[in-house]
């Protein structure tokens, strides 16, 4: 059963991204409710994850059937078993201050390309990989809209968002996140794209919250914002909660920004509902169906939109 459904999705799905040049993308998302894994294609490695549930096995007799699964994705993909990194993690995944914890010991990034771009990404050691494949179309985007503006990407992370901008001629770029693992990694990432420039790449540790208080007037020309859906991290003086909290962080951002300035807003709440009565913007648009992948279709499990100040 798995193996045919895996076959059908995975010549589908590869024949696409042959098409559109992309070699980092999903191949399959819980299709089956025997088999809910998430599974990744990083260029020639697999990224495994398998989503904890009640499946009713013994210890022993679960990983039998986790080695058989592997050893068919290994045979469908034309990938070898060793390229396969395999986690486990919560059926119910959020973008948040949990994902800073590491959870191996040893860190093994290796470099994959994006439209032209280099980014490095770990299979092993965090919750998440570096690189959030559905915001593929969202960050060409940003980087169509942000040559000479002055660019802020707030809830950073690895600062892919940030590299886009930085390669499609931004004046500036702000990265801001609280945690410094991942800003550092979000330095290797401008790094490995030879993006200098003396003044204009800025990396903040802050609480993005807070930070968005201190901003001037017409700062910024371009933000990005893709928060975690619920955070209350020790760092944090408050924590955040998107659902509450998405209208205060719009409306600073649209202080900050200057008329006619772009707020690309993400959240991967699934019951979001956006209070556009209480926003201070000129214009907005979901644009979640525009910026999803050919990989997401029908699984895209987040929001995004455009708004205009």
């Amino acid at each position: 059963m798995f193996e045919n459904r895996l076959l059908k999705v995975y010549k589908h799905k590869s024949k696409q991204a042959r098409r559109q040049g992309v070699t980092c993308y999903r191949v399959y998302d819980h299709d089956m409710p025997e088999f809910p894994f998430s599974i990744e294609r990083y260029e020639d490695k697999v990224y495994l994850a398998e989503y904890l549930r009640r499946h009713g096995m013994e210890e022993e007799e679960h990983e039998a059937w986790l080695d058989q699964c592997i050893s068919i994705i290994a045979r469908l993909l034309e990938v070898p078993e060793e390229k396969i990194y395999v986690r486990q993690r919560k059926r119910m995944s959020h973008r948040g201050q949990d994902q800073y914890e590491k959870i191996g010991v040893e860190k093994d990034f290796f470099t994959v390309e994006e439209a032209g771009l280099k980014f490095k990404v770990n299979l092993t050691d965090y919750l998440d990989t570096g690189l959030f494949l559905d915001h593929r179309i969202t960050r060409k985007m940003v980087q169509e809209e942000c040559k000479d503006k002055r660019m802020l990407n707030l809830f950073c992370y690895t600062g892919s968002f940030s590299v886009y901008a930085a390669a499609g001629g931004a004046q500036s770029v702000t990265s801001v996140d609280l945690s410094k693992t991942y800003l550092s990694w979000g330095e290797d990432n401008f790094a490995l794209n030879e993006l200098t420039k003396p003044g204009a790449y800025h990396f903040i540790h802050a609480d993005v919250k807070q930070y968005l208080k201190t901003l001037q007037p017409g700062q910024f020309d371009l933000v990005v914002m893709d928060p975690p859906t619920f955070s209350n991290s020790k760092r944090m003086k408050d924590f955040l909660d998107i659902q509450r909290d998405h209208v205060e962080l719009i409306n600073d951002v649209m202080h900050t920004l200057t008329p006619g300035g772009l707020l690309y807003f993400s959240t991967n709440f699934t019951r979001f509902q956006l209070e556009a009565d209480k926003l201070q913007v000129s214009e907005w648009k979901d644009i979640t169906r525009a910026t999803t992948p050919f990989d997401f279709e029908g699984k895209l499990k987040r929001w995004c939109y455009r708004m205009v100040k």
